[in-house]
């Protein structure tokens, strides 16, 4: 007499719960379980299923040997072709990538880098790398970090995708990819945006398109550029905004920038405060500028008086009784001259 459903779960509930039957019992306990539900208990319909399906899987691993060129095989949770078609994702071994020489990031943060390489170690690369095909070796196009991350973690190769696709147009994808990141500094982002424009004959308004901002914010990425190395050093150094760099772009010489850096630096200025600063050096410069226009006329004044009191000794030579008198008044320079008529003279 067979056992209803309920009845083979509740007494394999108690050899569960007894802990008393071997696992064989167990297994056997559910396969009687599957065929009650599946079979409706007829145990040679279920093995011959089960013998169908195992001959199928056979079947199946015996026929892609046959394959010419295959040599991809699943191990665990991923793993990656030997070939190398072009854009799929393939196993690239670490020693045949090259940086590209077009990377516009100057520095990398090492703290960074090796957390990345912990992280690699734990769970893998989850982001293939993007590499294109040169002479020798791959030219890597985005993933710097994390080919970089890969090194210290001591992998041999890296899943990569390969494109196909000339150096000019690797270069602007790599520019283009690190630009979009948001951890890029702005200098470095600015001589990217600069290196779009100048070596490849980008306008700012296609500059604008491809990256996704308006032409208004190229513009003020690429005026940083003017500030100097050695204040660009500093800026960076001390951890200073974008905005402290703009508002130094106000003065024209670098000596008087890196005298309000220097300011900056030593007051621990915000950028309000740094702007008041730019603004009064400003305001001497206008000062200064004044004095100077007013020197000019000055000197531009004794000029005329000059000529006056040449005129006059020059009358005076040819016999001419002209006199000459100067009266210096606090505002004005009062200047009188006395020329004798012909009736005077005879």
């Amino acid at each position: 007499m067979q056992l209803g459903l309920w009845e083979m779960v509740s007494a394999g509930r108690g050899i569960s719960e007894s802990g008393g039957e071997n696992a064989r019992i167990r297994r056997n306990f559910s396969v009687a379980i599957i065929s009650r539900i599946c079979y409706n208990g007829d145990m040679e319909a279920m093995r011959s299923r089960q013998a169908g399906v195992m001959q199928r899987f056979s079947d199946r691993q015996a026929a892609p040997a046959a394959k010419k060129g295959s040599t991809a095989v699943m191990a665990g949770f991923l793993t990656f072709t030997k070939e190398k078609p072009i854009n799929r994702v393939v196993e690239v071994d670490i020693s045949d990538i090259r940086p590209n020489p077009h990377q516009p990031r100057s520095e990398f943060d090492i703290a960074d880098i090796q957390s990345l390489a912990d992280s690699i170690l734990q769970n893998g690369i989850l982001q293939p790398l993007t590499v294109r095909r040169g002479e020798n070796r791959y030219e890597l196009i985005a993933g710097e970090r994390r080919l970089r991350a890969a090194k210290l973690a001591g992998l041999r190769a890296v899943p990569c995708i390969i494109l196909d696709i000339s150096s000019r147009n690797s270069a602007i994808m790599a520019l283009v990819e690190n630009i979009q990141r948001q951890d890029l500094s702005f200098f470095d982002e600015a001589s990217a945006i600069e290196k779009l424009i100048t070596y490849y004959g980008m306008t700012q308004e296609d500059a604008a398109a491809k990256l996704g901002k308006a032409q208004s914010t190229i513009a003020n990425k690429l005026r940083l550029l003017r500030l100097t190395a050695d204040e660009r050093e500093v800026i960076m150094k001390y951890n200073l905004t974008e905005r402290h760099a703009r508002a130094l772009l106000r003065l024209a010489a670098p000596a008087e920038r890196l005298a309000v850096l220097e300011r900056v630096v030593k007051q621990n200025l915000n950028v309000e405060k740094t702007e008041a600063a730019v603004e009064e050096v400003i305001g001497k410069k206008k000062v200064q500028n004044s004095y100077k226009k007013r020197s000019k006329v000055f000197q531009n004044v004794r000029i005329f008086v000059n000529t006056i009191t040449k005129a006059v000794e020059t009358m005076q030579a040819v016999g001419i009784a002209a006199e000459s008198q100067k009266i210096q008044h606090e505002d004005y320079i009062e200047y009188r001259v006395k020329i004798p008529t012909a009736a005077s003279r005879r």
